[in-house]
């Protein structure tokens, strides 16, 4: 059994363990419903493009040029992954790096070995566990998840679209965590460019005509940059909002964790004190019977 002055110790360190593991659930969970909020108010929105889009998708003619949409063989790839720039959110930074490492083995092997594949990193710690993996550094962007605002993620990917135009790559894929609840994060891997528009459901397709104003080719190389912009700003939300709601529920499993640990300490140095009361009764006991003797 350990020494009483060994237990206060250790009792001492979880105590203080648990303070800060309170303190970072309590300020994520504050981050969280800001970050909720914001992803919240922007998926009604992006929503309602897709929608427009999906009604645009049936009636597009086929003279009318998008760029954005052209379809080549991915001879170079880009892949975009956001992870976090911070650790302590459980598996969330893992598990997204681990679903860019599937993909680039399952779906990009060619490119990987001949070297026409590319990674821009959106978070510090997804570059760090692919550094230690062996797989280099790339291009980051790190700065994002601190400044989320649509101004700095429309600049990305107005660069982006232009890479994709200019034939830099032919493919530029996303994979991040999307936010469903404070406990619940989904990895999620989407196609960024070229840009596939929805299909429309049967209720718009029996619409027969459409009165397009101003020309349906406006809108179209309007919409179109204005979705992916608006898209890949959702993506750097999902992934911020997850963050906090894994960093949350991790403290606070921590933090339930530390104070299990302090009620056992806390049995453990009762009996502890008790066998040493008891031992140090026993040797008065034996001394005072010696002096009687």
């Amino acid at each position: 059994m350990a020494s009483l002055k060994e237990i206060r110790q250790r009792i001492s360190s979880v105590k203080s363990t648990r303070q800060i593991t309170n303190a970072m659930k309590m300020v994520s969970a504050a981050k969280l419903k800001k970050a909720q909020n914001a992803i919240v108010q922007i998926r009604p929105y992006a929503n309602k493009l897709n929608d427009i889009l999906a009604r645009l998708s049936g009636v597009v003619e086929s003279n009318i040029e998008n760029p954005y949409a052209e379809q080549r063989e991915p001879g170079k790839v880009l892949l975009v992954l956001v992870s976090a720039n911070r650790g302590l959110c459980g598996g969330f930074n893992a598990n997204v790096v681990r679903a860019a490492q599937e993909l680039i083995d399952d779906r990009y092997p060619a490119q990987w070995s001949a070297k026409k594949l590319d990674l821009l990193l959106i978070g510090r710690k997804g570059g760090e566990i692919l550094k230690g993996k062996g797989y280099g550094t790339w291009e980051r962007f790190d700065h994002l998840l601190e400044d989320s605002s649509y101004e700095q993620t429309r600049t990305l990917a107005d660069t982006l679209m232009n890479q994709f135009r200019n034939g830099r790559y032919d493919r530029v894929d996303l994979v991040y965590n999307q936010f469903k609840n404070a406990a619940t994060q989904a990895v999620i891997h989407e196609q960024f460019l070229p840009v596939e528009l929805p299909l429309a459901e049967e209720s718009h397709r029996e619409i027969p005509f459409y009165l397009f104003e101003p020309t349906l080719e406006y809108l179209i190389t309007t919409l179109v940059p204005e979705a992916l912009r608006v898209k890949l700003h959702k993506t750097i939300l999902d992934s911020v909002a997850a963050e906090h709601g894994a960093r949350m529920t991790a403290m606070y499993q921590a933090t339930d964790n530390a104070t299990k640990m302090l009620h056992d300490l806390n049995i453990e140095y009762n009996k502890a004190r008790q066998a040493a009361i008891t031992s140090e009764i026993i040797e008065i006991i034996s001394g005072a019977e010696v002096l009687r003797t």
